[in-house]
This record gives structure tokens, C-alpha cells and sequence, in this order.
């Protein structure tokens, strides 16, 4: 089957995957799923502060979104810095645009911290953890730390400015981890991945049992995040009829919502269908009408009728009628 037009837009994946982790409960388990670090076991969900303010500067504010959060660890601040790169070109400048971007946390960290305080031996900028999501096609081939980007860094050890971020690349996780994994996000790296319609509804019959089990609160912004997802896909006629499936299923009629997007995708691809056989007999007859033509043109130069007169006759114009003539 070829694909519907994508029109996955990327406002809409910066602002869907936005509205996913700004549920604390849910980037909690983007930390445990995906970073796998044993730090991530000392973060308390209560002690999860969602920072509302963006840090992305005016250069890139066209490319991507960002979320912060703040966490206190055995008495430390840390905070999460997650850059959702939805582009599909990799981005080789990617270290030095998340230096950037925890440079500017930082400064306006100690705007707001008294100069008292500043110059306290005691006083510590927080650690920031860079995050990057990215969902393109490409495989990511920007190197991961920031020394790389320098030049001669090979030289100088430790007397140079380093650090890595962690990235999640949502197509190179295979089908069967994010299986295994089986929570929220995960469901939503399974249907975000590359691919077309039709695998789609059959993945979303794959996660049915996953949406079963997840919380209310987290059933509804899956939901909400996969109609953003799923509507750019449909002709405009057909949009307000999926809105209304997503707006009055609930988490116990999963089955009937992803059999009813079913429908609709499969009425967008028998309309495709239909209009691809009518342009099929269109341009057939058109092809038969020419040949026609052609078989006139030939039988009236054997007669010797005059090429003005085929002219008329045929609607062909002088030189396609010698070219026909050097044929005989």
C-alpha cells in the first residue's frame, strides 16, 4: 500500500510531544525507560517541578521546542534540559546550540540569585542533564559531546569544555523493546516511528492492552496526542469524523476506537483507490483517441490527401503529420 500524504507538521509534534511530558508522571518514565541511569531511582515524582519558560534563543526558535525540569536529588538541584528535535536533516551543530541554551539557563539563574550569595564559597550552579528527542528519518550522526565540535580537543584533556547529552532516537528502537517496555512512552515511540497508514492501525492493535492499563490521566493525553497526530493525515472532510471517534471513546472502548480509525483510514484509501482507476480510464481513453488519430493521418497520406486537409481532419499540427509522412 503507498502511504496517504504525510503531513505530519512539526509545530504540531513540538507542541503534542510538549503536552506528553509536561505530565510529570510521564517524563518519569521517559527518565526510567530510556536513560537507564541509576540516578534516575533517586527522583521522587512529587519532587518533579515542571519550569514554565522557554530557554530557546531567537536563532533556533523556528527549529525545535524545549522543556525544563527542576529536581532535588539527596539535597542537590538538578535540572533536565529536553530539546525535541523534530527536523529531518540531522543537526551537526547540536553541542554547541545546547551549550547555548544551559549557558542562558544558567545566567538567568544567577540574575535571580543575590550577589551575596554568589560569591559564597558554598554557592553551586545547578547540574543540567541535556535531553534530545529526535523522530527523523536519518540515522543521528552528530557527535554526542561537546568536546568534538573543538578543534585539536584530542589535544588538551581535561583543560577543555566538555559534556554529552543523552539522546533518544525514536526510530532506532526496534518494535520488539518498545514492546517489552510497554508503558506510555513507549506507545507513543511505537506509533510515532516511520511508516504508513495501514501499519499504523495495526500497531495501534498492538498497544491496545498497553492503553488498558496505563492511568486515566495518562489514557487522555495519549489520545489527545494522537489525534494531532493522525489528523494532518486525513483529507479535510474526514477530520471532524475522526475528531468525534477521539472525543467519545473512552479507555475501555480502545477496541472500537482503533476499529473505527480503521474505517476511516480504509475510506481515504478506497477513495484514493476510486480516483486513481477514473484518472486510470481518463488518460486511457485520451491515449486511445491520439492512436486514433494517428491511424487517420497515415491511412489519408497513403490516399495522397494534402497535408492541410489531414490537418483539419485530425487536429494535428504539420509537423507531427511529416513525421507520420517519413514513417510510410
Amino acid at each position: 500500500m503507498k502511504a496517504l500524504k504525510h503531513k505530519k507538521i512539526h509545530h504540531e509534534h513540538d507542541v503534542g510531544y510538549k503536552y506528553i511530558f509536561s505530565h510529570k508522571e510521564t517524563f518519569l518514565e521517559l527518565l526510567r525507560s530510556f536513560t537507564k541511569n541509576e540516578w534516575v531511582n533517586l527522583i521522587k515524582e512529587d519532587d518533579l517541578v515542571l519550569v514554565d519558560k522557554s530557554y530557546i534563543l531567537s536563532d533556533f526558535e523556528e527549529e525545535e521546542s524545549d522543556i525544563l525540569y527542576k529536581v532535588n536529588i539527596n539535597g542537590q538541584e538538578v535540572l533536565f534540559y529536553v530539546l525535541l528535535e523534530f527536523q529531518s536533516k540531522v543537526d551537526f551543530q547540536m553541542p554547541i546550540r545546547l551549550l547555548f541554551y544551559m549557558t542562558e539557563i544558567w545566567r538567568d539563574i544567577l540574575k535571580n540569585v543575590h550577589k551575596n550569595e554568589r560569591r559564597r564559597k558554598s554557592f553551586k550552579l545547578p547540574a543540567i542533564i541535556p535531553i534530545v528527542i529526535y523522530n527523523g528519518k536519518n540515522n543521528w550522526t552528530a557527535v554526542r559531546s561537546f568536546k568534538e565540535v573543538l578543534s585539536g580537543y584530542e589535544l588538551f584533556g581535561e583543560n577543555i569544555i566538555d559534556f554529552s547529552y543523552i539522546l533518544l532516537d525514536i526510530n532506532k528502537y526496534s518494535k520488539e523493546e518498545l514492546c517489552e517496555i510497554s508503558n506510555l512512552v513507549s506507545s507513543v515511540f511505537f506509533i510515532d516511528q516511520n511508516m504508513d497508514e495501514k501499519e499504523l492501525v495495526k500497531r495501534l492493535r498492538t498497544i491496545i492492552y498497553v492503553l488498558k492499563k496505563i492511568t486515566p490521566e495518562q489514557y487522555d493525553i495519549f489520545r489527545n496526542w494522537l489525534k494531532g497526530i493522525i489528523k494532518p493525515r486525513l483529507p479535510r472532510e474526514l477530520q471532524d469524523e475522526l475528531e468525534n471517534i477521539m472525543e467519545t471513546s473512552n479507555q475501555w472502548e480502545v477496541e472500537s476506537m482503533v476499529y473505527s480509525i480503521q474505517k476511516v483510514i480504509d475510506g481515504v484509501e478506497k477513495k484514493g483507490i476510486k480516483k486513481g482507476i477514473e484518472q486510470g480510464i481518463e488518460r486511457g481513453m485520451e491515449k486511445g483517441i491520439e492512436k486514433g488519430k494517428l491511424e487517420v493521418a497515415k491511412n489519408m497520406l497513403k490516399l495522397g490527401i494534402d497535408i492541410e486537409v489531414i490537418e483539419k481532419a485530425t487536429g494535428l499540427d504539420s509537423k507531427e503529420i511529416e513525421k507520420i509522412k517519413e514513417t510510410l
